[in-house]
């Protein structure tokens, strides 16, 4: 039986879920939407616009890789504050962080469409900028978004950024400090795995924001969503499935992973692509501090790569009964 929204919902409740509407487009929807634009545009008398903007592009071609471009006025738009408060996001500070020093923040899990990652960090809805004065927060995202016209001003207005290694290079390499990087360590591929109850992290082998610490003796900071796999409800996809064998090799040819997720619609509560609503809370734990070495050695990765899952395992068993994960619960990795 179809469960529909109530007629007598207000106002506020309403403005949040059309601000939802407006994320999920954007992110499964704009990207495509603005390359037909700009390829249409062509073919009719407003030739001159894609024109103009391919001048742009080629001129404007280094700015993902160096630093982006932040609005902070479109990142305080209240249409932010709306989305937050539909899950409702919260962001938790445990300690203070330095404004003089630079980090990359691993952020865990990526969930299906990576809510937390996006509201905490490429917006002001949660309060960013007053819990942690003098650090601007940048979020890599894959290049292949930066590759599309139009879209890509939009990723860089919120302080989105490649993930190419000459971007990390640029911010890291600031000595006036203040840049925290935020890296989704399990990519694309963990978003297979987002499912509510699922707290499986691909982290094992991922080192390489480890060696990037150490290089430009960046701090490490682990970064626990809690609520971010409970979005959305998945079909099962379990390893060593025709599914999974097919949405893994869609992922390595394309980049990004096809999840066949759903959630409630705009109107009813039994199925949709909106997510649920379900409380996201971000801890952010305390840093790791780093030396700089620019020639690591295999086992000093290593050896800075299992502290860093010892203080993620600590940050989440420390806060994991405040928000409903089960005492038995252990984070797993693999």
């Amino acid at each position: 039986m179809i469960s529909f929204a109530p007629l007598s919902l207000p106002l506020e409740r309403r403005l949040q879920t059309l601000a939802t509407v407006q994320w999920v487009f954007s992110f499964l929807v704009l990207g495509l939407a603005c390359t037909v634009t700009y390829i249409g545009l062509f073919f009719t008398r407003f030739w001159f616009i894609s024109i103009l903007y391919s001048a742009w592009w080629y001129l404007d071609r280094d700015t993902p890789r160096k630093g982006g471009r932040q609005i902070k006025c479109m990142q305080n738009w209240r249409l932010w504050k709306y989305l937050a408060d539909y899950f409702p996001v919260s962001l938790i500070k445990t300690v203070d962080l330095d404004p003089t020093q630079n980090y990359i923040a691993g952020f865990h899990p990526h969930g299906v469409l990576a809510a937390g990652a996006f509201t905490n960090f490429c917006t002001g809805a949660t309060n960013f900028s007053s819990l942690f004065p003098g650090i601007r927060s940048h979020l890599m995202m894959l290049t292949l978004w930066f590759r599309l016209p139009f879209f890509r001003d939009y990723l860089l207005t919120g302080g989105l950024v490649t993930s190419e290694k000459e971007c990390v290079s640029y911010l890291l390499s600031k000595k006036e400090g203040g840049n925290l990087l935020v890296i989704i360590v399990g990519g694309a591929q963990e978003a297979l795995d987002a499912r509510p109850g699922s707290y499986t992290l691909l982290l094992r082998n991922r080192k390489g924001f480890i060696k990037l610490a150490l290089l430009h003796g960046a701090s490490l900071l682990p970064v626990f969503s809690f609520g971010e796999n409970e979005l959305f409800d998945q079909i099962d996809n379990p390893q060593g499935s025709w599914l999974r064998w097919i949405q893994e090799k869609l992922q390595k040819v394309m980049g990004i992973s096809l999840p066949l997720f759903h959630g409630r619609g705009i109107f009813q509560y039994n199925f949709g692509m909106l997510p649920y609503r379900r409380q996201i809370n971000t801890v952010v734990g305390k840093p790791i501090k780093v030396e700089q070495n620019t020639h690591p050695s295999q086992e000093e990765v290593d050896h800075l790569h299992q502290r860093y899952m010892t203080e993620l395992c600590n940050l989440f068993e420390a806060h994991k009964t405040k928000y409903n994960v089960p005492p038995e619960q252990h984070l797993e990795f693999r």
